[in-house]
């Protein structure tokens, strides 16, 4: 479906490709994911797919929108799974479209688990994680020589909505020197207060990035100690990445980003 010079694989009728979009800018989509946009005949998107990227789904295509957004009413899992089993076993060619890699503090294993289990067949499209590319929009670098060789990805909070409690607090804190939040924004005063009792420094360097990657992108410098309160004057909504540790400061040079 696209004119380019490298085979790409066919999208099979009664399958299904779990592709991740990117954290938002449609040119950081791979070449992969294109070609199962501009192949399925089925769409079905979550809630953090950008509008720019949908806009490439075909006018034949159908599109479905069952985006799942915290504190507020959704489609529940169990029947994204069923609907997406129901299509392939129809013949249809299906795409899960979905915001930053599906794999990546996502519902992809779940998906591709009860695919597998229903005996569809199905490929994983891995995407640009808003973790990784959303940060880089915002010129701030997970890793950089003279700061950290060493990040922690994590999630702010649980498939229950609450935050996590299963972590070893302690370790997280002196274990990484860089430490990226998804989906922190709603326990952030909790969050943070933990860290600090870990020993994180409260006047380590932090930020909020809002929107990554998107033409809605906006950040917030601040502290571990002073970012609740921040965000909140703020007025800062989610979907929010927070980002703690030394590369904060690189932003003040690597801030490339106008929109």
């Amino acid at each position: 479906m696209l004119d380019l010079p490298i085979d790409l694989p066919e999208f099979l009728p009664g399958s299904v490709w779990l592709a991740g979009a990117g954290p938002g800018d449609p040119g950081l989509l791979t070449l992969l994911a294109l070609h199962a946009i501009k192949s399925a005949e089925v769409v079905i998107h979550d809630a953090l797919v950008d509008g720019r990227i949908l806009a490439l789904i075909p006018a034949a295509a159908e599109i479905e929108s069952m985006g799942k957004r915290g504190g507020e009413a959704s489609v529940r899992q169990a029947e994204i799974t069923a609907r997406m089993i129901h299509l392939a076993k129809a013949g249809k060619r299906v795409l899960r479209l979905k915001g930053g890699d599906p794999f990546v503090f996502g519902r992809g294993p779940e998906e591709a688990l009860a695919l597998a289990g229903a005996g569809v067949p199905f490929r994983i499209v891995p995407g640009i994680t808003a973790g990784i590319g959303g940060l880089a929009y915002a010129g701030i670098p997970v890793t950089a020589k003279e700061t950290n060789s060493a990040v922690a990805f994590v999630t702010g909070h649980g498939p229950d909505g609450e935050m996590p409690d299963a972590f070893d607090w302690d370790a997280l804190a002196r274990g990484a020197p860089v430490l990226v939040f998804y989906m922190g924004l709603k326990h952030l005063e909790r969050l943070t207060s933990r860290l600090m009792a870990a020993g994180r420094r409260p006047d380590e360097a932090a930020a909020l990035v809002c929107n990554a990657a998107t033409e809605r992108q906006s950040v917030l410098e601040t502290t571990l100690a002073e970012a609740a309160g921040a965000v909140e004057r703020a007025g800062l909504k989610p979907p929010a990445l927070f980002v703690v540790g030394q590369v904060v400061a690189l932003r003040r040079q690597l801030d490339w980003w106008r929109g």
